[in-house]
């Protein structure tokens, strides 16, 4: 599985995390977030789930209101709640 935008595989043989990060910048804000194959069964299944949580997480920061050009402290924590209730 390769890479895409904003969403990058991790899979080392010497380490103990095989995934992906959602990695996405905003407006001055960076959003992160790993999934695990351990934890939603296989590769796919995490890719699947981060595809998901991208998804929505781009819909909620670009239809948000900027102030001064950066996204507001609402739409930050809105975003923070999204990736953390990822599933």
């Amino acid at each position: 599985m390769k890479s895409k935008k904003n969403l990058t595989r991790f899979t080392y043989e010497s380490a103990a995390f095989e995934g992906w990060r959602l990695c996405i910048s905003r407006a001055g804000t960076t959003f992160t977030r790993y999934f695990p194959d351990k934890k939603f069964g296989s590769g796919k299944k995490s890719l699947a789930a981060a595809e998901k949580t991208l998804a929505e997480l781009k819909v909620l920061i670009e239809g948000s209101k900027r102030v001064d050009g950066k996204l507001t402290p609402t739409t930050i924590r809105k975003a923070e709640k999204l990736l953390a209730d990822a599933v």
